[in-house]
């Protein structure tokens, strides 16, 4: 006889195992997009080609700095220091510590001081905010905005979060990439050690850019966004050209996932990909597939045994022995957490911000991203790549094959869930 309490558990489980089904049929592509592009990424004609396909603005006359971990956090206050009429600022996560302590008392400076300050951070992402930085940013004058709040067991609301990095001051200079507002940013914690991370500064035109991308949630996050009026003067940064790109899937964007798609196609000699949480599906595949036909040299560096996410890392990890099997080099980072998000493609066209090289990237989370074509920024990005190879182990293909069969099994069970990591 079985009990009803051991009933209603059973009848529990099937349910639960009945929305998880669901919804993983739902994320999975509904079809493979092949993309293909008879220009290189080496030709002149591609930026403006690429933006036209893009549907984005192709601007020119900027400058970009590569900040390599904790140099970030300098730069970016000293940049809220010199702030003259606004600072917007959204990020995934903002935790109580050092570092907290020093951008809460920017931000709130800098309100003090007449600079309009907003933030718009992630309701479940920044969800130990803490109640003091709330209580000192709104008393300087500081808004803050939060992302989606999450008000029901609707899993479209938990599902959409976003992921965005971005920083800008005054419409003039923006900073973007994977650091937030921790101190595992800046410094060995009793938790783990230093992520590898970075952030790029962006000066001239894109930066107005990257801030319509903030403003865009912060209209949904429920403010108002007042006109631009601040004149600029038209004398160029540097030699660089920008796209910027970001994602909303709740308004169906999927420009980003096109970007990544099309910066494949024109490689012609190199590919290198460095991010955590490395996830492919049928459309990325075929590209990376056809990148390696035309004889490109395809390197993926992630992040190894430390991660901050297991299941994600078994989950990725079942696609290397593919990866390998048609010449991809697979590198895993040794020392700590790798979190830098950078495509550098034919030593020309990097792509840079927020999003990882995965499918919660490309298409769910609501990401922000600079394509720029600038032989410096591809060469200083190449020289950190070149470094952090130096600490990382080359995976080989007949050892990744005998690995235990334990290992493979978590590997496959995770692999199911990859289109919603």
């Amino acid at each position: 006889m079985v009990l009803p309490q051991a009933r209603n558990l059973v009848a529990a489980l099937a349910v639960v195992g009945l929305v998880i089904t669901a919804g993983l049929l739902i994320a999975q592509d509904q079809e493979t997009v092949r993309v293909r592009t008879d220009l290189a990424a080496s030709d002149s004609r591609f930026p403006e080609y690429l933006a036209r396909l893009l549907g984005s603005p192709l601007t020119s006359g900027d400058a970009y700095m590569l900040h390599r971990n904790e140099a970030a956090f300098p730069a970016m206050l000293a940049a809220i220091e010199r702030a003259r009429h606004r600072v917007v600022f959204e990020s995934y996560i903002y935790e109580k510590g050092e570092i907290g302590d020093r951008f809460t008392a920017a931000f709130a400076a800098a309100a003090r001081r007449g600079v309009d300050v907003r933030l718009v951070l992630d309701s479940i992402g920044a969800q130990t905010f803490d109640r003091g930085y709330a209580l000192e940013l709104e008393r300087a004058g500081c808004r803050i905005g939060w992302f989606n709040p999450v008000g029901s067991f609707s899993i479209e609301e938990v599902n959409y979060r976003t992921h965005r990095k971005e920083l800008v001051i005054d419409g003039d200079v923006a900073f973007v990439g994977g650091i937030s507002i921790d101190d595992q940013w800046a410094k060995d914690t009793t938790r783990e050690k230093r992520w590898r991370d970075a952030m790029v500064e962006v000066r001239g035109p894109a930066a107005i850019n990257i801030e319509a991308a903030f403003n865009e949630n912060w209209i949904e996050t429920g403010g108002v966004v007042d006109p631009d009026l601040v004149l600029r003067d038209n004398e160029p940064d540097g030699p660089g050209r920008s796209i910027v790109i970001w994602s909303s899937p709740e308004a169906g964007t999927n420009r980003l996932k096109l970007l990544y798609l099309l910066a494949m196609a024109a490689a012609r000699r190199s590919l290198d990909i460095q991010s955590p949480y490395l996830m492919t599906d049928e459309s990325t595949r075929w590209s990376l597939r056809e990148a390696r036909r035309r004889g490109v040299r395809v390197r993926m560096l992630v992040e190894g045994d430390i991660t901050d996410a297991k299941p994600v890392k078994f989950a990725g990890r079942e696609e290397y022995g593919l990866f390998m099997s048609q010449g991809i080099e697979v590198y895993e980072y040794q020392p700590a957490m790798m979190h830098v998000k950078a495509v550098v493609v034919d030593g020309i066209l990097s792509l840079v911000g927020s999003a990882n090289f995965d499918n919660r990237s490309l298409e769910l989370n609501e990401e922000l991203q600079v394509a720029a074509f600038d032989k410096a920024l591809a060469a200083r990005l190449l020289k950190d790549f070149e470094h952090d190879l130096t600490q990382s182990k080359r995976l080989d293909l007949d050892t990744w094959r005998s690995r235990p069969l334990h290992i493979r099994g978590r590997e496959k069970l995770w692999s199911f869930f990859g289109e919603v990591f």
